[in-house]
């Protein structure tokens, strides 16, 4: 039995779960959020507490056991309290603004590039070097920073570019200069 998928789910207050065929619908304070399920797995809905079952102990059924239940956590948790990323702008001139829902990058290219979030995203800059990304579903949020990050990717030698925060960045020492020249 998976020590993940047999642990139920607590519904906090104020979020509500029901399955719809092949699908669990959550709703909550932050929107609401629907996902398709495979036929391997049943899940119920019970008051308070949703659970998560396989049908058959096949390879396939016990690996879309936990990640079934995962996916519906997430859910529950993105409702309530929603995902947060955030990422920093390393490099001289490298910035953010916002205009209007946009997202306006400056990073070293001969234009801006202007970002439109999906739906649901939200998208901030506390400060010019800092973007902050929050949503309910966390498979967006996650979609969204990696493709913020994806602009300019940081690179070894300088350590510039757009990176998650608290990312380290393995650095490389580069050409040696004058050593070996001539000789």
């Amino acid at each position: 039995m998976s020590r993940i998928g047999k642990q139920p789910i607590l519904l906090p207050e104020g979020v509500e779960a029901t399955k719809d065929g092949h699908a669990v619908v959550v709703t909550g304070s932050k929107g609401t959020l629907r996902r398709e399920l495979t036929d391997r797995v049943t899940v119920d809905v019970d008051g308070g507490t949703v659970t998560v079952k396989r049908k058959d102990d096949s390879h396939e059924s016990r690996s879309l056991h936990g990640l079934t239940r995962t996916l519906i956590a997430n859910m529950v948790t993105g409702v309530h309290a929603g995902f947060t990323k955030e990422l920093d702008l390393v490099g001289v001139g490298y910035r953010a603004s916002m205009a209007g829902r946009d997202l306006v990058l400056t990073l070293g290219y001969s234009h801006p590039i202007r970002y439109t979030p999906p739906e649901h995203i939200t998208l901030a800059t506390p400060t010019a070097t800092r973007i902050v990304v929050t949503g309910p579903d966390k498979e967006v949020v996650g979609l969204v920073a990696a493709r913020l990050r994806a602009f300019r990717k940081p690179e070894p030698y300088k350590g510039k570019g757009v990176m998650y925060v608290g990312e380290k960045i393995r650095r490389k020492a580069g050409k040696s200069g004058k050593a070996g020249k001539g000789k």
